[in-house]
This record gives C-alpha cells, structure tokens and sequence, in this order.
C-alpha cells in the first residue's frame, strides 16, 4: 500500500471517463499521486466511479466495489470511496450493503470527495482535467442529462434533465486542451440532437461544432450519441464545408417497426427513419454511421424483428452494434410491460443481426483497399502500429495495423494505403 497515492478505476462510458478526469486534476492540486485503472492497486485510498445503466454493468459495478471492500476488511488501503451513476441510482441500498465503503457520491455530487479527504476543491482548475487517453485525443462532454422519455432507458434517472454546456465554456476548454496537445476531440454526451435547446432554446449543435472546428489545432472532430427524432440537420453542411469534422455519425436508432419504436416512445416512425438516413447520406457522401439496436424488448413480435434485419440489410450500416433489452426498475418499460421474451430468443436475435452486420462491415471495408486513407496512430505493436481514420472511434471502431517499414511517431497523421482486411480491422502501409 502506497501512502498518498490514490487509484482511480472507471466503469462505463466514456463520459463517465471525463468526470473522472476532472476528478483527477483536483486530486494531484492536492499534492496526491494518482493512477487511473492501474493493472495493480497499490493506492491507500481507492475510488470506483460507476456505471448503473444495464444489468451487466450494474452487476460489474458491484463486483468491483465488493472486491475492494474485501480488500479494505484485508487492510490492504485505507479507504475507499463510490461515485457515478449507480450511486446515484441505488445510494441507500449501497450504504445499507456494504458499509466497508467509507463514502458513497452521486452522479454530481463527488466534489465533496475532495473535503471528505480534508482538502480544498480548486475552483481555478474546475474544468480542467487529467487526460487518462492517448495525449493526441480526448473525449469532449457538451452536455449532461436527457430529457427523452425512452420505454427502457434507465439514463434520465441517473442524469436528470438535460443540461447544455454554454459554447464559450466549451471553446475555452477545447483550446486548452489544444495547447497540452489534443488534435482530435470525440464529442460525447446523452443526447447531441438536444444540445441548446436547454440554455438558447434553440438547436446549437452545428453551430458549437462550427466554433470548434474554427479553433487552429484541431484536427479532427467526431460525433457521438446522436438522438434521431428532432435531428439538427444543419449539421450536415458543417460536416460538408470543414474538413476537420469527421464525415462519422454516431446515431442511436433502437429499432424500426413502427410498432416497436411507438412501445419504446422514441417519437418517430419507419419512413421517418429511413429518410433521416437517406437525407443523411445524401447531403454528406462517404459519411460512415455508426448505430445502436435493441433486441427483445416487450412486444418486439418476429415481424418487428424481421424488419429489423431488413433495415439493416438495406441501411449497410459502416458501424453497428446490438444488445438484448434488459429490464431496468424505474423505467416506462418496467412499470407497464413484462419481459416476456426469453433470454435465449434475444441472444438468437442479436446474433442474427450481428451476423448480417458482419458482411456489411467486411464488403465496407473492403472497398477501402488500395485507398490512400489519413490515419492517426494511437500505440505501437510488436509486430504493426496501430492507427484509424476518421471513420473510426477508439476502442469501439475498427483499426488500421499499418507495417513497420518506416518509424512513425504516436499521435501523427500520415496517408496510409489500404493492403488488405478482416472483418473488422484494415492492413496498411504509410506511401
């Protein structure tokens, strides 16, 4: 056990990530060393931020706070503090559990950390972080909260109302992270379609994304968490007219049967999805989209799923992911359907989907063999770097394994002509 040395560990999303970066930097003001995930624990003191959202996650979540629990009763540290969203949603059942937690935070609430450990929050460095990714790249939270009103979503209890960062607080950040060295800024929050709505009761997405793009040292910009009822189709031409914004959307559709999207409340119909993507496609040529499907939720008959498969079929989806409908205390679905549909038909159908999903992602990215693409390296292998172009996202996207023909510096951009592929990932070589 390391005196004065305080290990982070982080679950869930990545805008769980950049709370706990903030946490960080006030952590080391405050003259501790900090490790964030580290391969060892070694910390006198231990905080766990959270993730609440979907039974696995819950289920993560508790697994590792119980770990150090035991690792508390076994005075391997001293303390060991909880935040984030599971907090948020279960504090009272937590406190009540497991008592070898010495403090319990929310979703919000977890700048009290800092006095509980008898030091000061440094209002100075309140929006600055300490960047846990590669130094070349960051996430970017422009909001917080949702106010949809989606059948299964467990979010909205978590976050609360949507709250919109004002622009100028953005820039100011984007800037500074700029002069440590950002050049690719992944822009994050629950919902992008809402953003401004709050605050200038007016759609500001693509004008915040024009003002970002305008900042000198940006390089790329890639958008996460799209919101497809309501969407802010001025985006669009910001993507076409700055080169810095990814032609990349990350779009979370759910389903398509106009029966299954009314059950899960998601404010649109079937031809309203299919001309959203279209119109999408159309006014940015070559955009990659990115999306997220939900198998089995309550009332999803084998015809909805048989549109479902369809859609994808006929969406070609460059990105796609999927997962069965979990059954979520304190949501619309929990309290007005039951889950009637086993666990073995919702894996069966999510690995359909998947499977229709594979061919689409191997003829994609086949077409992009002998294209000279723009590729930013991330680490280097034994055996290859590792990079992505602008159509693909850290950790959830497909790489390029360029070879080592030549030294290349983590972190640069270089044209890379596409050899071969998989799957999922691409073969290259810098020309």
């Amino acid at each position: 056990m390391k005196k004065n040395r305080i290990d982070v560990i982080t679950l869930g999303c990545s805008k769980n990530l950049v709370d706990s970066e903030l946490l960080m930097k006030q952590l080391l003001a405050n003259g501790y060393t900090v490790k964030h995930d580290p391969d060892k624990s070694e910390g006198e003191i231990v905080v766990i931020n959270t993730c609440g959202f979907i039974g696995d996650a819950k289920e993560e979540s508790i697994n590792m706070i119980l770990e150090f629990a035991e690792a508390k009763k076994e005075r391997k540290l001293n303390k060991l503090f909880v935040m984030g969203c599971l907090t948020e949603r279960y504090m009272d059942e937590l406190r009540a559990e497991i008592p070898e937690v010495d403090n319990f935070y929310g979703k919000f609430n977890w700048k009290a950390l800092i006095s509980d450990l008898g030091k000061s929050f440094n209002q100075d460095i309140a929006l600055e972080r300490s960047i846990t990714t590669p130094k070349h790249y960051a996430y970017l939270k422009i909001s917080e909260g949702c106010n949809r009103t989606c059948s299964y979503c467990s979010i909205p209890i978590m976050t609360g109302k949507h709250q919109s960062r004002p622009m100028e607080e953005i820039e100011e950040e984007v800037k500074r992270l700029v002069a440590e060295g950002v050049k690719e800024f992944q822009v994050i929050a629950q919902d992008l379609s809402f953003y401004g709505y709050d605050n200038y009761k007016q759609a500001k997405l693509p004008e915040l994304i024009e003002r970002v793009a305008k900042i000198e040292g940006v390089e790329w910009i890639r958008l996460h968490y799209a919101y497809p009822a309501n969407f802010p189709y001025d985006l669009l031409r910001v993507m076409r007219e700055n080169d810095n914004v990814c032609k990349y959307l990350d779009i979370a559709l759910q389903h398509v049967s106009d029966n299954m999207l009314s059950k899960m409340r998601r404010n649109i119909s079937k031809d309203e999805t299919y001309n959203l993507i279209k119109r999408i496609r159309e006014e940015v040529p070559g955009i990659h989209l990115r999306t997220t499907l939900m198998v089995g939720h309550p009332g999803e008959a084998k015809k909805d799923f048989e549109e479902l498969l369809q859609f994808v079929s006929d969406m070609r989806f460059e990105r796609m992911g999927a997962f069965p409908y979990s059954h979520e205390d304190g949501t619309y679905a929990y309290e007005h359907y039951k889950d009637s549909i086993s666990d073995a038909v919702k894996q069966e159908r999510m690995d359909q989907l998947m499977s229709v999903q594979e061919k689409i992602a191997f003829e994609t990215n086949a077409e992009k063999v002998d294209r000279t693409l723009k590729v930013i390296v991330d680490k280097e292998e034994s055996d290859y770097y590792i990079g992505r172009t602008e159509y693909d996202s850290p950790e959830v996207d497909p790489e390029v394994l360029i070879k080592k023909n030549k030294m290349l510096n983590i972190g640069e951009f270089y044209n890379v002509k596409i050899t071969d592929t998989q799957s999922f990932d691409l073969y290259g070589e810098v020309i």
